[in-house]
């Protein structure tokens, strides 16, 4: 029988081998992406000097339109720690902005404000970036819906390679359990390559299971939709209620809707402003609590566009269970749901992962004597 699981593990291997390696070898940096944004561009996130009042809104708002009349703002984003910059989510039907209309990730442009002179700092075009490349390349293989077939075809290989490999790691006793499990380091190179195919793939199979698992909901929609079927939940977002019009509408000021969030949810990780969509809409805000149970688990407050009266709070819990469930699939797959010491786990996961490839291939060639 483990003739035959490792004959299945063998071929989906040599088939899928180079995918899961760049997968688990770009999955690496991306796991530190936002820590190593904010190293490399200090300047584009955190204020060079921290004062006691910051501007108004309005005023960045004004801002950014004299410098950038052919760009439309659509949300404001703010954060509770007094060095960070305002950012702005913007939008632009301009072709020459260089954005990758192919991706939605890659047309994501966002300007960086100081909070205390109201100066725009940088106008950033994610689609532009080195850290947009290495995510299209992890999720697509640079090759727009091909590619992104073969990394899903691929993962869905890999959680039957995790599998069969268990069944042949499987050990009939503790002396093989304990040299399985264990690395000697003054062996042989080709035994090497073995002690670390085992040892490490044992030790990181579940999380491995789990990346790959989670994947799924990027390569296919027939996977991302089984997610709310299964639960019986809706896609569509609980609707707020509509902004009245009245006569002689002016709109309300976003600096008065921004003082009332602080009040209602003090010291929140971010507050995140987004425009009325229509002339009935609402201004949403998206606030992260410091006790949220990660980055997604975020409550939405709204406002009357006209007014800026509160209207309606729809916390996390509120949302069908299905919503829950999806809006926690990135944090698992990226190993930010526990914080730095899930990101380290993640990090050092997925370089072993990217190893397996190379250590499988190297004990292929030693039983084929080639090597």
């Amino acid at each position: 029988m483990k003739s035959f699981f490792r004959t299945i593990h063998l071929y989906l291997s040599l088939a899928s081998g180079l995918f899961i390696m760049t997968a688990c070898f770009t999955g690496a940096i991306l796991v530190f992406e936002q820590e190593l944004q904010h190293a490399i561009y200090p300047a584009r996130y955190y204020s060079k000097e921290v004062k006691e009042l910051q501007v108004p809104i309005a005023k960045v708002l004004d801002n950014f339109r004299a410098s950038y009349p052919e760009f439309k703002v659509s949300a404001v984003k703010l954060y509770a720690d007094p060095r960070r910059n305002i950012e702005l989510a913007v939008t632009t039907e301009n072709p020459k902005q260089g954005t990758k209309q192919k991706k939605a990730e890659g047309s994501k442009i966002t300007a960086f404000a100081d909070p205390y002179t109201g100066a725009i700092i940088e106008l950033y075009v994610y689609g532009e970036s080195f850290f947009y490349t290495v995510m299209s390349l992890h999720r697509w293989l640079l090759a727009g819906d091909t590619g992104k077939l073969i990394m899903g075809i691929s993962m869905l290989m890999f959680l039957f390679i995790l599998i069969t490999g268990l069944v042949i790691w499987w050990p009939r006793t503790k002396a093989i359990l304990k040299q399985r499990t264990s690395i000697k380091w003054n062996a042989s190179w080709k035994r090497l390559s073995q002690d670390l195919h085992h040892a490490l793939g044992i030790y990181t199979i579940m999380f491995l299971f789990i990346f790959a698992f989670t994947s799924l909901v990027w390569s296919f929609q027939w996977f991302n939709d089984g997610i709310y079927t299964l639960t019986n939940s809706s896609k569509e977002p609980i609707k707020p209620p509509p902004s009245t019009i009245p006569n002689n509408a002016v709109a309300a000021s976003m600096d008065n809707i921004i003082a009332d969030a602080f009040v209602r949810v003090p010291n929140a990780v971010f507050y995140n402003v987004a425009f009325p969509k229509d002339s009935s809409g609402v201004y949403a805000v998206n606030i992260l609590n410091r006790d949220a149970a990660h980055e997604n688990a975020s409550d939405h407050y709204y406002y009357h566009q006209y007014s800026g009266q509160y209207l309606k709070k729809v916390s996390f819990a509120d949302r069908p269970l299905g919503q829950r469930v999806r809006a926690t699939v990135k944090p698992i797959h990226v190993s930010s749901i526990f914080g730095l010491p899930s990101k380290i786990l993640g990090f050092i996961v997925c370089l072993f992962g990217a190893t397996f490839p190379i250590t499988g291939v190297i004990m292929w060639l030693s039983r084929l004597k080639k090597i």
